[in-house]
């Protein structure tokens, strides 16, 4: 089996490429599967194999995209810690936080050949706990929103704001109540370790939401 650097093939571009895809499908499923908007709007398609909720919406689908276009330069030099998608109340306040906590090894241990198989087997599972999550957490309220955070390692936030990667989406620093829960409920829903990336998907949710 072949050692490969973070040099080598491009790693973290490649890792890059593979997480933003994975976290664009988790953040339709988890809008779906928290109904923060209707159902008409999501169609439903197969990624890893098993079947999952995009949104047709061009507006919701453009902001995701454009979000992840911004983070990817961050996985690309693993400067990003964690990835938040927030649901919050008609007040702004979160009441779930689903947190996407990952890392890169300096070193890879796999073959090109097997890397793609390999980590879509492995993100398999995230989406199917995803699309289960409803049955342990609580009802949201009606109305609610989104937001997407991403936490950075100290050394990328000093850079962060000389760095647009999209005309007219800066990055700005996040709201104190979008980043902080009081009390939150945790609940675990995937961790996995790889040659790749060792990511764990867990959520806060508020104790009371309505």
């Amino acid at each position: 089996m072949a050692t490969l650097t973070r040099q080598d093939i491009n790693f973290g571009q490649v890792v890059a490429d593979i997480l933003c895809e994975f976290l664009e499908v988790a953040i339709h499923l988890i809008l779906y599967v928290r109904e923060v908007y209707p159902s008409g709007i999501f169609q439903k398609r197969k990624k890893y194999n098993v079947p999952v909720q995009m949104s047709c919406h061009p507006e919701l689908n453009q902001y995701i995209q454009d979000t992840l276009h911004c983070i990817k330069p961050l996985i690309e030099k693993n400067d990003a810690e964690k990835v938040v998608v927030v649901i919050m109340d008609k007040e702004h306040h979160p009441v779930e936080r689903f947190v996407f906590e990952m890392s890169q090894p300096p070193v890879l241990s796999i073959s090109p050949d097997t890397l793609l198989s390999h980590v879509e087997q492995l993100l398999r599972a995230f989406i199917l706990k995803i699309s289960v999550c409803d049955a342990v957490l609580n009802n949201n309220p009606p109305g609610c929103s989104f937001t997407v955070l991403v936490h950075t390692r100290e050394a990328a936030t000093r850079n962060m704001e000389k760095v647009q990667v999209i005309k007219d989406f800066p990055w700005i620093v996040a709201d104190e109540q979008e980043v902080h829960m009081k009390e939150p409920r945790l609940i675990p829903l995937k961790t996995m370790t790889s040659d790749i990336v060792k990511m764990q998907l867990y959520v806060e949710e508020r104790a009371q939401k309505t």
